[in-house]
């Protein structure tokens, strides 16, 4: 039985696969807002690299927050945590320094010049807010809409009604996507995007946004999956979000929630990135895009 002499449990005191590495932790922790002891209050309970493994053991397994081993922080700390930074903007600021380090030891501009631009229809297994019907997938939930660069990293994310059509979803990515990535003057979509009937996504975002919307046609002669030019990015991106249970569906009651799981999981995979630690493709759409980028690096 647990006395009340035991030490503080830290990220040392258990380890999962899903915890960080000590490089990874290394990576995220000077970017975590630092706390001003002249605020007052009283000191942290919990490390915060456990309060992250935590969360991140949420993320990784699909499992619900009581879940959680009893080792790692308890579920309700974790979770005021993964709140409260989602609340601050936190886990954005973190996942957009991020992303610039990787971009630039990549030997690129922080700031991209083009995007591929995709929606994920995802069941809901909650009720919540923005729960809808996608009549053409015939999933009830919401949908992710992904901007990402043309090396898959996620730029912008909304999480929305999966009622909502993929041209009105795709206005809710790119308002105001100037202020924050001004030189980007183009991004690819499906065709789903634009069509005979309504071709007014082109002529908004030239209007309001002064971005191309170039569309990635499809073979009309192939069925099935194919992995088109360009596409294949945010298809990727997708696929190393799913690798999370949590995200394999919509747990989340919240959209800002649900958008926060998906910042955490990029945080994950651009840690281990910068640690040296990359993760290996797995399935067919990760390992066709590997192949695809290791060509396009040789032609480089």
């Amino acid at each position: 039985m647990c006395v009340c002499t035991c030490s503080p449990r830290t990220a040392t005191s258990s380890r999962y696969d899903t915890s960080l590495t000590d490089r990874q932790w290394a990576q995220i922790e000077p970017l975590l807002p630092i706390r001003n002891p002249r605020h007052g209050g009283r000191r942290l309970k919990y490390d915060r690299r456990l309060v992250l493994d935590t969360i991140l053991y949420v993320l990784r397994t699909g499992c619900a927050w009581r879940h959680v081993p009893h080792d790692l922080a308890p579920w309700d700390a974790a979770y005021r945590w993964f709140r409260a930074w989602t609340a601050e903007g936190t886990w954005r600021q973190v996942h957009h320094l991020l992303r610039d380090q990787l971009r630039e030891r990549s030997g690129r501009d922080a700031q991209p010049t083009a995007a591929v631009l995709d929606s994920q229809s995802a069941r809901s297994a909650e009720g919540g807010e923005a729960i809808g019907y996608d009549a053409g997938k015939r999933v009830r939930g919401r949908k992710r809409h992904l901007l990402v660069d043309t090396n898959g990293l996620l730029l912008h994310r909304v999480v929305h009604s999966a009622s909502v059509q993929d041209r009105a979803g795709a206005r809710l990515v790119l308002a105001g996507l100037h202020v924050d990535y001004p030189q980007i003057g183009l991004v690819w979509v499906d065709g789903g995007y634009v069509n005979t009937v309504d071709a007014g996504l082109i002529a908004w975002a030239d209007h309001h946004e002064g971005i191309e919307i170039v569309v990635v046609p499809r073979n009309a002669d192939v069925t099935g999956f194919q992995v088109l030019p360009r596409r294949w990015v945010v298809e990727r991106t997708f696929g190393w979000l799913t690798r999370c249970r949590r995200l394999a569906r919509d747990y989340e009651r919240k959209t800002a929630h649900a958008e926060a799981m998906i910042d955490v999981a990029m945080i994950r995979l651009m840690a281990a990135r910068l640690a040296g630690e990359d993760i290996e493709p797995e399935g067919p759409i990760e390992t066709e895009a590997a192949r695809r980028l290791a060509e396009d690096l040789n032609d480089e």
